[in-house]
């Protein structure tokens, strides 16, 4: 090869070399240009993208969002360009359905769930089986979209509240082992205040869930179920709890007889309300109340719901007071919980030595929970007190033959 024809070669390759270097720059820019123009996000900025840039799906697709009369030749030029842009079938397919071509419709929305198994599919197949009247494949894509759930899926247990207002029924065809599905359906039913539904469906959360994440659900299902006055499923949820070592509890009633250390947020322990004037606090000692004399007239220094059988009691405390005169108003009253009967009352709190005073009660047959207070009601013609509380210990006593 003769030395001008090297050259001649060398100078042809650099040439192509830049060649295909400006296109590569023309090409970007080309691009760049085109995704500026869909960013304005007009009609006109859009068809001015495609033109630049043909093979761009997602153009296509948002044109046929601005574009309705051509919407549908848009979203088939768009999925023409990626047969596995599952968005495009989807849309393509509720296109067909507004249209009534039911079998394309069903044949585009199952080609974007055989190209995409995420919730979006899953749930639009739901949807069109409901619109459809065909109750089988309803249940069937809502169980698999509940399979694999999108950060909410209520509208999900809505779109199932739709077909069978039935909790149970709804439980069996989409509820997995999955505690998010478990947790998003206990709030949906709480929402709904089906209340009497959750018994069934809390202790299945128990067993899949995580004490640190759903524990406080829970436990506002208990609250939720002493509430509605359903004290045996109240229960049963809390022994669930403290068998499963998700809450602190004792074997003794009440529970955090002493007060021994703080209570946790759920009417099964108890319940210390803050007011001006009246300072509250558990501990090694007992549970400390201050009064300043600015505390309401009558209020609740400490509560406790308390799941008790019919039968007969005896409720035994020990306290000491400072600075109290007596029958100036602190008193135990057993309650009904349901009815807030007063079943029994303590004589007025007021000793400056340790005392342990007791206090007989029963409890009706329709009563399944009782409420311990301990509350403050200003005695007529005595000022506010000042002064402090120390409740050392509580006890219920096992139910006894009446004598």
């Amino acid at each position: 090869m003769t030395l001008t024809l090297r050259r001649s070669l060398t100078v042809a390759w650099r040439a192509l070399i830049a060649a295909g270097c400006f296109y590569g720059i023309w090409l970007s820019w080309n691009l760049a240009h085109a995704d500026s123009l869909f960013r304005h996000d007009t009609e006109s900025s859009v068809r001015a993208a495609i033109d630049l840039a043909p093979a761009e799906p997602a153009y296509y697709m948002r044109l046929a969002q601005l574009d309705d009369v051509h919407a549908r030749d848009l979203l088939e030029t768009a999925l023409r360009l990626n047969a596995y842009n599952a968005q495009a079938a989807i849309e393509l397919g509720l296109r067909y359905e507004a249209e009534g071509d039911y079998v394309r419709a069903e044949k585009l929305l199952l080609q974007a769930w055989n190209v995409d198994r995420t919730y979006l599919p899953r749930w639009t197949l739901a949807n069109y089986y409901l619109r459809r009247d065909n109750l089988p494949a309803f249940w069937t894509w809502a169980r698999r979209a509940a399979e694999l759930p999108s950060t909410d899926i209520t509208p999900l247990f809505q779109l199932c509240w739709r077909v069978t207002p039935d909790p149970a029924t709804i439980a069996k065809e989409v509820l997995t082992d999955d505690p998010d599905t478990i947790r998003q359906y206990l709030g949906f039913l709480l929402s709904r205040n089906q209340v009497s539904a959750v018994v069934d469906v809390a202790p299945r959360l128990v067993r899949a869930g995580n004490m640190q994440t759903d524990r406080a659900l829970l436990l506002s299902v208990v609250n939720r179920l002493i509430t509605s006055n359903d004290g045996g499923a109240a229960a049963a949820l809390w022994r669930l709890l403290q068998e499963q070592h998700w809450v602190v509890a004792d074997t003794t009633v009440p529970n955090n007889a002493t007060f021994a250390r703080d209570p946790q947020p759920v009417a099964f322990d108890w319940s210390l309300p803050v007011y001006e004037g009246l300072h509250s606090w558990p501990g090694s000692s007992g549970l400390e109340a201050e009064f300043s004399g600015r505390q309401p007239e009558s209020c609740t220094i400490a509560e406790q719901i308390v799941p008790l059988a019919s039968g007969y009691y005896n409720f035994s405390y020990s306290y000491r007071t400072s600075g109290i005169a007596p029958g100036t108003g602190i008193e135990w009253q057993i309650q009904d919980a349901k009815t807030s009967a007063v079943l029994a009352s303590s004589s007025h709190l007021s000793s400056d030595t340790l005392k342990r005073e007791s206090v007989a009660f029963s409890v009706p047959p329709a009563a399944s929970l009782v409420r311990l207070r301990l509350a403050y009601n200003r005695a007529l013609g005595t000022p506010r007190i000042t002064g402090t509380l120390v409740l050392i210990s509580t006890s219920i006593l096992a139910p006894a033959a009446r004598t």
